[in-house]
């Protein structure tokens, strides 16, 4: 275990193309987690539609804010620079976050953290039911913190305890994902017009189902065997490899680019002359389109001897997409948001499998992805803080073109650089080796 690695290993390809491309944050752990012992059919179909159901709640926050952005703006007197730090904040706690998730699940079991996570996802989107910009941001911070843990727990959840129906889960969970995001951004309104009344008790609305889904968790996460497990084994040498920052800048840059999409692609289109009704609606469309790619991608980009050329392509895609939906004809616009999903769809997958494909281990792989995850989510906040700040400077969404193509001549850089067929020379050694 202490030698280095450099030249690829077909293995992780392979298990990659069946659907194990799901990091599994718990990796250094030892013991090593067990899934739990289901005695029947039925106690497995509710766990699996409890990990489901968990997925679709860690997306609403981001699109259900976008949708009503300039609503909020108006009662609340929150300017543009306020709007971009509230747009911003909670991917900034994605990355502030997220690389406490593994030592908490060391300390107190996966299932009982992310039980936790669901119940501070709950009080922070509730909090939003109070017209008030200080809670605004505390909430958001909260609900950022708790999707924090579960964007790094759930999915080694998924990978451990349905690994013998690892290509179906992975499909439902990507798509739960892109489920929640699109569900809030074109229900969001109607919740306002019809249900609630307000825009604060639109957006805290969400709170609803995370509750139900944390209801149906509490029996599987407390009948859990916790088992406190310590860190097995070390990884060293990742932080110097440049092959590790080329894909964490990848994973970054890329995520930038989806995080403007969650936080400004209702306002971009109602500038544009849309209502907010057709705006939502339109966001849901381009969010449910990354269904497509985040499934297709994996699978295509892992045969193909590297993926230099599949990177470059779908960041043209993306960014190319986004040009089109701010400044084509608005009778255009549809078909543009669509592709622009397509290829957002396709990197954020794109970036998840270059983890497991430069990863020679399991263990390389949990701490790449944590890399990746906690520098790139840093980075990719600037995003939408910039949009909106160049949105407060110019009076417009269209000098955003120039961060936009900026963000994606990055991501080609660097994805070209990550799409090699190499490994990272990062090696796993025991800890009681140290």
């Amino acid at each position: 275990m202490n030698q280095s690695f450099r030249q690829p290993d077909p293995k992780p390809q392979t298990e990659a193309i069946q659907g194990l491309e799901l990091i599994d944050a718990e990796a250094d752990s030892l013991p090593v987690p067990q899934p739990p012992e289901l005695r029947s059919r039925a106690a497995r179909i509710v766990l699996g539609a409890s990990l489901v159901l968990i997925a679709f709640s860690l997306r609403p926050l981001f699109s259900s804010l976008s949708v009503l952005l300039p609503e909020v703006m108006q009662a609340t007197g929150l300017s543009t620079t306020g709007a971009s730090l509230l747009t911003t904040l909670p991917v900034l706690c994605l990355g502030l976050f997220a690389p406490f998730a593994p030592r908490l699940a060391q300390r107190y079991g996966a299932e009982r953290t992310l039980l936790g996570a669901l119940a501070l996802l709950v009080l922070g989107t509730g909090l939003r039911w109070f017209e008030s910009v200080p809670l605004l941001f505390v909430a958001t911070f909260l609900a950022g913190g708790a999707i924090a843990i579960g964007n790094v727990l759930l999915p080694g959840l998924v990978k451990r305890d349905f690994a013998d129906r690892a290509a179906v889960m992975t499909g439902l969970y990507t798509m739960a994902l892109c489920a929640g995001s699109a569900a809030a951004a074109g229900f969001t309104l109607p919740i306002e017009h019809f249900v609630t009344g307000s825009w604060s008790g639109a957006l805290a609305a969400w709170a609803v189902p995370t509750l139900v889904v944390l209801l149906i968790w509490i029996p599987q996460a407390l009948g859990s065997r916790r088992q406190v497990s310590h860190r097995g084994f070390l990884v060293v040498g990742l932080w110097r490899d440049r092959l590790a920052w080329q894909v964490t800048l990848f994973m970054g840059l890329q995520s930038a680019l989806a995080y403007c999409i969650f936080g400004w692609l209702a306002p971009i289109l109602r500038e544009r002359g849309f209502d907010a009704a057709t705006a939502g609606a339109m966001v849901s469309v381009s969010v449910m389109a990354q269904v497509i790619t985040c499934l297709a991608v994996p699978s295509f980009a892992m045969r193909l001897k590297d993926q230099r050329g599949i990177n470059v392509a779908l960041v043209a895609t993306a960014v190319i997409a986004l040009l089109g939906i701010l400044f084509a004809p608005t009778s255009t616009v549809l078909f543009w948001a669509v592709l622009q999903g397509i290829g957002q769809g396709g990197l954020i997958a794109a970036a998840m499998s270059l983890i497991v494909l430069r990863s020679p281990d399991s263990h390389v792989a949990a701490h790449l992805s944590g890399m990746a995850q906690g520098v790139g989510y840093l980075l990719a906040a600037f995003g939408p803080l910039l949009v909106g700040l160049i949105r407060g400077w110019t009076g417009s969404f269209s000098a955003s073109a120039l961060l936009f193509v900026a963000l994606g001549l990055g991501a080609a850089i660097m994805g070209l650089g990550a799409g090699r067929a190499l490994h990272v020379s990062a090696r796993t050694v025991r800890a009681d080796d140290r």
